[in-house]
């Protein structure tokens, strides 16, 4: 038994010296997550594990049907969402912890097509009209939807456009219509497309911020997480230098 005893000290006492947390009340958070944030997120969560101890369990989908099932009990503790707007509704609806928001990522808009030379980098592609089909987030379930509608008012093409508009229910299906071809072009999440400071395939261009609302994505603790320690310490993980830097790999800011 002292045999035992002292392995187990002994492989304690090595854990500590090679600077591994052992915590002491690790836990499980259940998280919502908007799709345009499914590539960073994933990261994230795995240096989170790693580092707290803890477990997080995340879906993914768009910042409206989240939201729905929020409010219809989905046992989520934690919101990543696409926007502002929904946190906020959230809070005032009761089913967020107010003072609990901020701002952890800011994203951007892409027109984006898998093959080489299909979108130049002003966008003009749009207005030459040679291509039968554009792929979008639902407006109303997705803000970065609603970016691209907003896009298209702005430069006048929403008539010209509106009969070859494919609708996915999340930019995560957007961005599936384009990569299968479906689709010829699609506006994406800028993060869909890009790494480590660079386009991974196609052409794109990035909207002008200056052609749609901004696309400011909150995060929020639920009141379901409210006393759940996991949940709060990711949120905290989400504000680390270390977070910050895997967000701003896949083109956001902050």
């Amino acid at each position: 038994m002292l045999s035992i005893f002292s392995r187990c000290a002994c492989a304690i006492g090595t854990a500590v010296l090679m600077g591994l947390a052992l915590p002491a009340h690790a836990g499980t958070v259940h998280v919502a997550v908007a799709a345009n944030f499914t590539a960073p997120m994933k990261r994230i969560v795995a240096d989170f594990e790693k580092d707290s101890g803890h477990q997080a369990v995340v879906a993914y989908g768009s910042t409206g049907k989240l939201y729905a099932q929020i409010r219809n009990g989905a046992p989520f503790e934690v919101f990543l969402s696409a926007d502002d707007a929904t946190p906020l509704q959230l809070e005032k609806d009761g089913f967020a912890l107010p003072g609990s928001r901020f701002t952890y990522a800011v994203g951007q808009l892409v027109l984006w097509s898998p093959k080489a030379d299909v979108v130049d980098d002003k966008g003009d592609v749009l207005r030459q009209n040679n291509f039968r089909h554009l792929a979008i987030a639902a407006p109303k379930l997705a803000p970065y939807g609603a970016a691209a509608m907003q896009t298209l008012e702005r430069l006048g093409l929403n008539a010209q456009t509106a009969p070859k508009l494919v609708q996915g229910e999340s930019i995560g299906q957007a961005f599936n219509f384009v990569a299968t071809g479906n689709a010829e072009l699609g506006f994406v999440a800028l993060s869909q497309v890009w790494a480590e400071g660079k386009l991974q395939s196609g052409s794109a261009w990035v909207v002008p911020a200056t052609l749609h609302a901004p696309l400011r994505q909150d995060a929020v603790l639920l009141q379901r997480g409210k006393s759940n320690p996991a949940a709060g310490a990711l949120l905290s993980y989400l504000r680390t230098e270390k977070a910050l830097a895997v967000i701003r790999s896949y083109g956001y800011t902050h």
